[in-house]
């Protein structure tokens, strides 16, 4: 932590072989900031096809990135949504959902536990040990709240990062969640969004407590005057707060 307990925690979503390339330029360009951990959100079967069959080159990039302090989160399954939501839940999770589809609205418990114990066994097959969830879009089921705790150490919704429960203990001292509303560009979203977008980034990083989150999608780096807000967000937030993982949230100081 840094002397005053102050964290960054950086989050890079959506990585797949379709978007590695914007990925590993955004990971690199954070490292030139001087922001040393991030937790990369990957997504395991976007078109059905395992990450390590469908690229090798990504799932190497992700084990050297682990191997450097990085932490690894499973995104889901496909990120996609297979099945509607009644009116308003439906409604509600695009509205939530920026630019990403809510994968688990629409599915049952059996259909729930299927897409992730998939995604999780296609990242295992590659290598990979992935720490924590995050539902596509931030939007959570009460069956995929349920089962998240048998799984992972952690799971993150967009106002609160929260440590697995049920009678699962975690190294002392580890708080039962993190409570750090996520701050993103919203170059997801229409063109007024994308006009208030630099002011709302830097009041979420004025009002930020002790755990400034901050998202990043590879999208972004179409938007350079977007960009350049972050860019000043991270350089002072990277000299005043110390960078961690999300996996980092949990462990003792």
């Amino acid at each position: 932590m840094s002397a005053d307990g102050r964290v960054l925690a950086v989050a890079l979503h959506d990585i797949e072989p379709a978007t590695f390339e914007r990925c590993a330029l955004i990971r690199d360009w954070l490292a030139d900031l001087g922001v040393h951990r991030v937790t990369l959100l990957v997504i395991p079967a976007r078109d059905l096809h395992p990450l390590a069959e469908r690229s090798p080159e990504v799932t190497s990039w992700l084990l050297e990135r682990q191997l450097a302090g990085d932490a690894i989160a499973q995104h889901g399954f496909r990120h996609v949504q297979s099945q509607r939501a009644k009116w308003p839940r439906q409604a509600f999770g695009f509205t939530q959902g920026r630019r990403e589809e809510p994968e688990f609205l629409g599915l049952d418990v059996h259909e729930t536990r299927r897409a992730v114990d998939a995604g999780w066994r296609v990242l295992k097959l590659a290598g990979i040990e992935p720490g924590g969830f995050v539902a596509p879009a931030y939007v959570y089921t009460p069956a995929l709240r349920g089962m998240l705790s048998t799984r992972f150490r952690w799971w993150a919704g967009m106002l609160r990062v929260h440590a697995r429960a049920a009678g699962v203990t975690l190294r002392e001292p580890a708080p039962a969640r993190v409570i750090a509303p996520a701050v993103g560009l919203g170059t997801g979203g229409g063109s007024l969004r994308r006009r208030v977008s630099p002011v709302l980034l830097r009041a979420g990083g004025l009002l930020a407590g002790e755990t400034l989150r901050i998202d990043l999608y590879p999208g972004d780096v179409r938007y350079p005057r977007h960009m350049l807000a972050l860019q000043r967000l991270l350089e002072r937030s990277a000299r005043d707060r110390k960078a961690v993982t999300y996996d980092e949230l949990f462990a003792p100081s």
